[in-house]
């Protein structure tokens, strides 16, 4: 029996638990992914981390298919939309804990994995946390 992506059950529910421990829920996107509307300009190496708290957006939607807030870059208003298979990963900016995203496992109608990062996933930047499994 197919059944739906498990991907925005998850976002949702790591995106709560982040925002109830009084942490920064943060987002890795393909940023170059055809369907998201980002200011590309904040990418790098085709990657966009995202600050999803409800302090740093307006009107936060998180749908089964997409993403949508509106926020502020560079003082311009900015709506964006995030396809939930361009969301690498879900974390909180403070300890890295969080959750990898597997999209090849739900394409193949297999269960969800997550794991800890790889380190070339994730932009690098002095002091940056680390994502870990959460179990």
């Amino acid at each position: 029996m197919n059944m739906s992506s498990s991907h925005p059950y998850l976002i949702r529910a790591i995106h709560s638990w982040i925002s109830d421990n009084g942490l920064t829920p943060y987002i890795l996107v393909r940023a170059e992914h055809p369907e998201v509307h980002v200011p590309r300009e904040y990418a790098r190496g085709g990657k966009i981390i995202l600050n999803i708290s409800e302090r740093a957006v307006q009107g936060l939607q998180l749908e089964n298919d997409v993403i949508r807030f509106s926020a502020r870059f560079g003082g311009k208003q900015w709506d964006v939309d995030v396809p939930i298979h361009a969301v690498i990963a879900i974390y909180a900016k403070e300890n890295g804990k969080g959750m990898v995203l597997n999209h090849e496992s739900e394409e193949d109608d297999a269960a969800p994995a997550s794991r800890g990062v790889d380190a070339g996933e994730l932009p690098k930047k002095a002091g940056r946390p680390h994502l870990e499994l959460v179990k």
